[in-house]
C-alpha cells in the first residue's frame, strides 16, 4: 500500500544575523540555506498493519507523513501510496487516505458534530446509505452518541479527538496517517483511542502509519516499527526485536547509606561493560549486561555502603533513545 524510496525533502530557510541593521539589510539582500529534513528514507508498509514511526521532535516524522499525504511534494526519491503519486492529489487517492493530527481541528468548532460529519459526506461523496452505515457504525464504535450533537467547541479534549476520528474515517479510508493522536489525553482516553484503532484495523484491513511519544501506544498496536534522527532512518523491523535489545541487559539500583568515593567505586572492580547509569549521595544505578549481574550483584553486596539493591529491566526509551542516535550509516 505505501512505497516509499530514497524520499529526501529540503527547505530553504532564511538566515539572518540578529539587530536592527541585519534587520534593514535583509529588506534588499535576504540569505537562504537549504535544510534537509529528510534524507534517503525508504521503506513499504501493507495492509492490515499499524506501523509504528518513532522519533524526537524535529526528526523528519512530521515531514514523511505530509509527503506520504501529498501536502509536501518530494525534493526527490520515490512516494507512492495505494498505486498514487500523493503530491498529484487526484480525488481518487484523496478519497482513501485518512489523516488524524493531535490536537489539530477538523471539525467545525461552532457546529454540532453530526453537522460536521455531513461536511464530510459532501467533501467525499458519498451516498446517503454509505454515508450512514459508516457514521453509525463509527459512533457506536467511538461510543459517540452521548455528544454527537454538541458544539465541537463544548467538547473535552477526549470526547473532541474521538469525533476527529470518526470525521477522519467516515469515507473508510485504506491508509490512515496518525500523527500525534494521542497527544495531551488522559489514560482512558489514550486507551479509548488505541482500541478503536485496532478494531478498525482489523475490520478494514487498513494500512496504519502511527507517530506517537507514548510508548504504551506502541506497545498496544504495533507488532513492527521504525525509528527516525536527523532525517535518516535508523532501524526498520519487529517491536520484538527492540524490545529484545532492552533486555540485554539489567538495571542494578543501589541505595546507599553513605555517599561511595570514587576510590571505593574503582574497588567494586566493575568491568568496562558495566555502565554507570546514576550515581548521587544516596543511589547507584549501573547498567549491567545479562550474563554478568550475579558478579556485580556479589561486588555491591560487599560494601558496607550499600543497603539494598534492585534489579529490573531498562525501560525501553533508552534503547530507543539509542537508536535515534546512530546514524544512517549504522541501521
Amino acid at each position: 500500500m505505501i512505497v516509499v524510496d530514497d524520499l529526501v525533502r529540503e527547505f530553504e530557510v532564511t538566515v539572518r544575523e540578529p539587530g536592527l541593521k541585519a534587520a534593514l539589510r535583509s529588506i534588499v539582500h535576504r540569505e537562504h540555506r537549504t535544510v534537509t529534513a529528510v534524507e534517503n528514507v525508504s521503506f513499504t508498509a501493507g495492509g492490515g498493519q499499524v506501523l509504528g514511526f518513532l522519533g524526537p521532535n524535529g526528526s523528519g516524522k512530521t515531514t514523511t507523513l505530509k509527503c506520504l499525504a501529498g501536502l509536501l511534494t518530494p525534493t526527490s526519491g520515490r512516494v507512492e501510496v495505494l498505486g498514487h503519486t500523493p503530491s498529484r492529489r487526484d480525488p481518487e487517492f484523496l478519497r482513501q487516505l485518512g489523516f488524524v493530527m493531535g490536537q489539530r481541528w477538523q471539525l467545525h468548532i461552532d457546529l454540532p458534530v453530526m453537522e460536521s460529519f455531513d461536511l464530510h459526506r459532501v467533501t467525499y461523496g458519498l451516498g446517503s446509505r454509505e454515508y450512514e452505515d459508516s457514521r453509525d457504525e463509527l459512533i457506536e464504535m467511538l461510543g459517540l452518541e452521548p455528544f454527537v450533537m454538541q458544539q465541537a467547541r463544548k467538547l473535552s479534549l477526549g470526547q473532541r479527538m474521538r469525533c476527529e476520528f470518526a470525521a477522519s474515517l467516515m469515507h473508510r479510508p485504506q491508509v490512515v496517517l496518525l500523527d500525534e493522536p494521542t497527544l495531551g489525553l488522559d489514560f482512558e482516553a489514550q486507551v479509548q483511542i488505541r482500541e478503536f484503532v485496532a478494531e478498525y484495523v482489523a475490520r478494514t484491513g487498513a494500512c496504519v502509519l502511527l507517530t506517537s511519544h507514548y510508548l504504551a501506544d506502541i506497545e498496544a498496536l504495533c507488532q513492527e516499527v521504525m525509528t527516525i534522527s536527523a532525517g535518516h532512518l535508523t532501524y526498520h523491523g519487529p517491536l520484538r526485536d527492540v524490545q529484545a535489545m532492552a533486555s540485554d541487559t539489567k538495571r542494578l539500583r543501589a541505595q546507599l547509606v553513605r555517599p561511595l568515593p570514587e576510590n571505593e567505586l574503582a574497588a567494586l572492580d566493575l568491568d568496562g561493560d558495566v555502565n554507570v547509569v546514576e550515581h548521587s549521595t544516596t543511589e547507584l544505578v549501573l547498567e549491567v549486561p545479562r550474563g554478568r549481574t550475579g558478579h556485580v550483584v556479589g561486588r555491591l553486596e560487599q560494601s558496607d555502603a550499600v543497603s539494598d539493591l534492585t534489579m529490573v529491566d531498562p525501560p525501553l526509551e533508552e534503547t530507543l533513545r539509542q537508536l535515534y542516535q546512530r546514524t544512517g550509516a549504522d541501521a
